[in-house]
């Protein structure tokens, strides 16, 4: 390599990373749109979590076929990356395969690198056949339409694309390195399992000619591993890199143990203490708007759910166990968490257009995406926050957004209403006098 392409990959290096650390703190922004909750108890347990879900995929093997592809992908991808770091010192300084020198470790690395670069393209092929002519029905579900659905599509292609060009870079490359008398600085270096059978395509081709497509392939890959990173942001495989803080910050407590308004404590301690104050609470601070029961946009919610609507891997995992969604009810978890980071990048655009500072849209989560009909279609039941692999809960969502429907709209469905009324007036959900409530025994 010349200086002037080391010049332009050191530019291209700085682009890429730029860009992406640029989104990188806009999530982290949007994330923080959110109330704070304290999720640094029980480390332990937390590092615990993040290491068999995020790291081990746990939960992803419960169904064996997409959790072992999966695996693949993941494992392979990550590892086959590792030789990013060698492709950077090469085209900072302009040298060629410099951990060479490592010997059998550098042949054994590459070797596997090739192997699991097969084992990500058969993968990836079987997940496009499972999305785009098996049809699952959790990826034919009407709420994933649009980009949502080209999005998977979109990564499988890219992952595909990213694989060949690694093992024609190796091929081109075994095929130079084979050149009696050797050719330029293309030492014999590595082991090529699988790019072995590709280098007799380069056979009877002039030697220029095969350099030139080994840099062509060498640019592809690196450019195409940036553009992957960037594409992330706008894509739900940001899970990539979200799965593990996310799963480390998840709510520890049993499914179905929800949170107290703090507001709703304090005054029902003070009704149940004869000897309390009323008025010796602290008054809020003037001006300081009062304290929202439940929430109605992504500002009422806490930044681990923002932080769950980031990481949803739209998997549709959380619908297809979801008893509303199968007896044909509107709700769908997945389209929760979607609604929930497409408000959430609504809203931060609206901050970046006004220099950082969020002027009122007149929109809201609730209503403007997500509707009363789908909150109230929830059973409560967990399904999707026990199905989902990376410990996302969209009932948290719900329940707080069904708080806000009935305890500051007064808005609970008509059967609901006539529920918490009896409860109010009989002390249980039937309309039935205290007094009559054994009448049934008289008729046995």
């Amino acid at each position: 390599m010349s200086y002037l392409d080391n010049i332009l990959f050191a530019i291209v290096l700085i682009i890429g990373f730029g860009y992406f650390i640029s989104n990188i703190k806009k999530i982290y922004r949007n994330i923080n749109l959110g109330i704070d909750v304290n999720r640094k108890d029980n480390p332990k347990e937390r590092w615990k979590n993040m290491a068999m879900i995020a790291l081990g995929q746990s939960k992803m093997v419960k169904r064996p076929i997409a959790g072992i592809l999966h695996i693949i992908v993941y494992v392979g991808f990550i590892i086959i990356n590792i030789e990013l770091l060698e492709i950077i010192i090469d085209g900072l300084f302009g040298t060629h395969r410099i951990f060479a020198s490592l010997g059998a470790v550098y042949n054994f690395l590459i070797a596997s690198f090739e192997i699991l670069a097969l084992l990500v393209i058969v993968s990836v092929t079987v997940f496009w056949i499972r999305r785009n002519i098996i049809r699952l029905k959790r990826f034919a579900n009407p709420d994933l339409k649009g980009f949502p659905k080209n999005d998977a599509n979109y990564i499988l292609y890219f992952e595909t694309i990213l694989m060949f060009l690694f093992l024609f870079m190796n091929a081109s490359d075994l095929h130079l390195q084979n050149i009696p008398g050797g050719y330029s600085h293309f030492i014999k270096a590595g082991s090529f399992p699988v790019s072995q059978f590709l280098a007799p395509l380069f056979d009877g081709v002039n030697s220029n000619a095969v350099a030139m497509l080994y840099d062509i392939f060498w640019w592809l890959h690196i450019v195409g591993i940036l553009l992957f990173m960037n594409y992330l942001y706008f894509s739900k495989h940001l899970h990539i890199l979200l799965a593990f803080p996310n799963t480390y910050f998840a709510n520890l407590n049993p499914l179905g143990e929800f949170d107290n308004l703090e507001a709703v404590t304090k005054e029902v301690k003070l009704m149940m203490d004869p000897n309390a104050d009323p008025f010796a609470a602290p008054a809020a601070a003037e001006g300081e708007a009062p304290a929202k029961f439940g929430s109605s946009d992504i500002q009422d919610l806490n930044w681990v759910q923002l932080l769950n609507a980031y990481t949803c891997t739209e998997c549709g995992r959380c619908t297809s166990v979801c008893p509303a969604n199968i007896t044909g009810k509107k709700l769908s978890p997945r389209k929760i968490m979607m609604d929930t980071r497409d408000r959430m990048e609504e809203v931060g655009r609206n901050i970046d257009a006004n220099k950082g500072v969020f002027v009122p849209d007149n929109k809201s989560l609730l209503n403007d995406y997500i509707s009363p009909e789908e909150l109230w279609a929830c059973t409560s039941c967990n399904a999707c926050v026990e199905e989902c692999p990376v410990n996302i809960s969209p009932l948290s969502i719900i329940m707080d957004m069904r708080r806000y429907l009935v305890m500051e709209q007064s808005a609970a469905p008509a059967a609901l209403n006539s529920m918490m009324t009896n409860v109010e007036n009989n002390g249980a959900p039937w309309p039935y006098n205290q007094q009559d409530r054994l009448n049934w025994k008289n008729e046995i």
